[in-house]
């Protein structure tokens, strides 16, 4: 399956892909953010883009996943000491990820919440009904993105599914802050020596790697009966007993406050509809989960310790202060300027030669230009100043006011300044709305073509896989082909070993069926495949016989004992005519997708053995002494070189018997020995005129049984060495 992870990167996040990719699915991840700093196992492909970007859609389209996944409240991309900022980044980034993702058709949302939507105290374990009562606003963000997915549900009819983990605990990552009590009571003991605990406050956890299994097993069920659900461990813990555990792993020199209040609080979560519906097993449980969080925080107890420092960001006092004088620089350089030009303008009075040049425009002119009307109005204000300073001179400061040339003069002054400053805030204005536009459209074929490159990968991937690698249908194809190399005698001894290079397992047997109710070994690869013996009651191991008779593979999910690890059963014509086994399979390759591969590889197989069966019963009728079950010397001597061949690789037991009898009495011998012998069993005879026996998974040992069997009848036989 494909599956898109939505999140930051996280002890839960890579929890989640490791366990995926147990499951043998295609991983997808949207990181969520811009930056490129971690790296990533097991992922296909990684999408480095924030929420908000246009291109979300585009990725949803290119991967069309069958599960998306978004981390929610578990989430690192958001910063939660800023809970009103975070709460609406939150919300917008869970609805334009619902957008993008209502274009899917049979895909399913999971979101995942916690225990934190819920914040009275409650004296039962509150199930799913029960209405949330959120306290801060990351609570009422985490709620509020849950009421999101119903509607998604109601109105788009989207399969989204919330999942509210209770208490969810881990390893934290080295100098990473989490918000779990297990973590701020460690950290607490690191810091302080001392431990404060609230007896009265009550609560459950459940480890990082049982949450990530219950949610895979949400993940994987085809329908689910409820929307939301609740995964839980629902072993009830106090704060105290939490204190003495981490006590216990910290160290005796760690002291534990009591502190418990009259009013207590208890929150469980109930998780007993996800129990009963999916099933759930809890592997960690207290004592192992907070001995390995504890153990690790002590061990790295320098990293921890710096959590609460300064936030990056937050400036100091020489910072605001290089922030003011920046912002008072042009006002300065004004100051600077009017000064040079105020003395060049009293320099130059009553000179002939500068007499038309206005200074004080000159230098309204060049600020307006460089700062735009701001600053046109500011030096236009100090032009004005040194004017009047200069008339002041030869003239009172009345008539100064009543000489309308001052006032055309500053009309002048101020509508050229206003005018030039317009134009250029006007002009600079539109070369930062098209540098954004540029950058935005830069931005936005970077995406384009960083998706693009994503598709290119995967393309070249798949295409890999159609022509390289093992499972894919043109190598699987490949390799089927070469029985038909082989003749029909050796067909069944090489399909084992086709079996085993196609399905990557050292241990495969092959077994034909007799009747209706017992199989008998053909081939093998290994002496654990032949553990079950050469002959078996396959219809008593119901578990399997069950699977197979509903031409389903058998997987051996429980692990039982005497069963293989997987099997199928070739048909021909609705009759089960061989059954396939395999051993030796990695746990982690026990998967859907394994069970499919063998599927396609049984049924390529199928081919070849069935035409090697179809003449190998031709055999029977044609090359077979009349009347006899005795084949001929040159059917016999192809039979027995290709046992003798297989045996030599090591692919099955075979033990050749000369048979002590006069060539006249060798179809006596034969009818005599005949129900001494399997079906699976050949008799023959060569030039010399003799009678011989090949019994098929037979070793020497076994063989002396046979031959006691043939004595008591009255006929001696003795072994034969080698390939006849």
């Amino acid at each position: 399956m494909n599956i898109l992870l939505a999140g930051g990167s996280g002890r839960i996040m890579d929890a989640m892909i490791d366990k995926l990719n147990k499951g043998g699915h295609r991983v997808y991840l949207l990181t969520g953010q811009k930056e490129k700093k971690n790296s990533y196992r097991h992922v296909f492909e990684r999408y480095n883009f924030s929420y908000s970007d246009e291109n979300l859609l585009l990725i949803v389209e290119s991967i069309k996943p069958d599960i998306v996944v978004f981390m929610g409240a578990y989430d690192t991309n958001f910063d939660w000491s800023r809970e009103r900022q975070e709460s609406v980044r939150f919300t917008s980034s869970l609805m334009n990820l619902l957008s993008a993702c209502s274009i899917l058709e049979n895909s399913r949302f999971l979101y995942l919440s916690s225990q934190e939507v819920y914040g009275e105290s409650y004296e039962k374990n509150v199930q799913e009904s029960q209405e949330v009562s959120p306290k801060s606003y990351k609570a009422m963000a985490i709620a509020q993105g849950e009421e999101i997915c119903r509607n998604y549900r109601k109105m788009k009819g989207m399969d989204t599914v919330c999942l509210r983990v209770d208490g969810l605990y881990h390893i934290p990552e080295k100098g990473c802050r989490e918000n779990d009590p297990c973590f701020r009571m460690c950290l607490e003991a690191l810091k302080t020596g001392n431990i404060s605990a609230d007896k009265s406050h009550r609560f459950s956890m459940i480890y990082v790697n049982d949450a990530v299994e219950s949610i895979y097993r949400a993940m994987m069920e085809r329908e689910l009966k409820q929307s939301c659900y609740h995964i839980s461990s629902m072993e009830e813990i106090d704060e105290l007993q939490l204190a003495d555990f981490i006590k216990e792993e910290m160290g005796t020199d760690i002291g534990v406050t009591d502190h418990t209040g009259a009013e207590g609080r208890r929150l469980i979560l109930d998780g007993n509809a996800l129990k009963s519906e999916l099933g759930q097993e809890i592997f960690v449980h207290y004592p192992e989960g907070v001995r390995q969080a504890a153990q690790f925080m002590k061990k790295q107890k320098g990293s921890f310790m710096g959590t609460d420092g300064v936030r990056e960001g937050q400036k100091t006092l020489w910072d605001r202060v290089k922030s003011t004088l920046g912002s008072l620089a042009p006002y300065i350089e004004n100051l600077v300027c009017f000064l040079l030009f105020f003395l060049l303008n009293s320099q130059t009075a009553g000179s002939r030669y500068f007499e038309r040049l206005d200074f004080y425009l000159l230098y309204v002119l060049v600020f307006a230009t460089i700062y735009g009307q701001q600053q046109a109005i500011f030096s236009g204000v100090l032009a004005v100043a040194g004017y009047c300073f200069h008339q002041m001179y030869g003239q009172s400061g009345f008539e100064i006011l009543l000489d309308y040339n001052t006032y055309v003069w500053m009309a002048q002054l101020f509508i050229v300044g206003m005018v030039v400053g317009y134009m250029r805030d006007h002009l600079h204005q539109m070369n930062e709305e098209r540098t954004e536009e540029l950058r935005y459209l830069n931005e936005k074929m970077e995406g384009i073509a960083d998706i693009n490159d994503s598709n290119v990968r995967m393309k070249h991937s798949f295409e890999s896989q159609l022509v390289n690698q093992k499972d894919s249908l043109g190598k699987i194809y490949e390799i089927t082909s070469s029985l038909e190399q082989y003749e029909p005698e050796e067909v069944l001894f090489y399909a084992a070993q086709v079996l085993g290079t196609l399905m990557d397992s050292r241990d495969v047997a092959i077994y034909t069926v007799a009747n209706k109710d017992y199989a008998r070994l053909f081939s093998s690869t290994s002496a654990q495949a032949r553990k079950l013996g050469n002959s078996i009651k396959y219809t008593d191991m119901k578990e399997m016989y069950g699977e197979l008779k509903e031409h389903r593979v058998y997987i051996n999910k429980t692990m039982t004992q005497g069963l293989p690890l997987m099997a199928c059963a070739i048909y021909e014509q609705e009759e089960m005519q061989l059954i396939l086994m395999l051993w030796g399979i990695p746990w982690q390759r026990m998967t859907l997708a394994e069970a499919n591969r063998l599927t396609i590889v049984g049924t390529l197989i199928q081919n070849a053995t069935v035409r090697a069966s179809r003449y190998m019963d031709t055999l029977k009728s044609q090359r077979y002494v009349e009347n006899t079950n005795v084949l001929r010397e040159e059917a016999f001597t192809q039979i027995v070189n290709a046992f003798f061949e297989a045996r030599d690789k090591g692919l099955t037991e075979c033990t050749l018997l000369e048979i002590s009898a006069k060539e006249d009495d060798c179809w006596k011998a034969a009818s005599d020995l005949e129900k001494h012998i399997r079906q699976t069993d050949y008799m023959g005879i060569f030039g010399d005129g003799k009678l011989y026996i090949l019994l098929s998974n037979t070793d020497r040992e076994n063989a002396g049984r046979v031959m006691e069997r043939f004595k008591s009848s009255g006929y001696e036989s003795l072994p034969k060495e080698g390939i006849v």
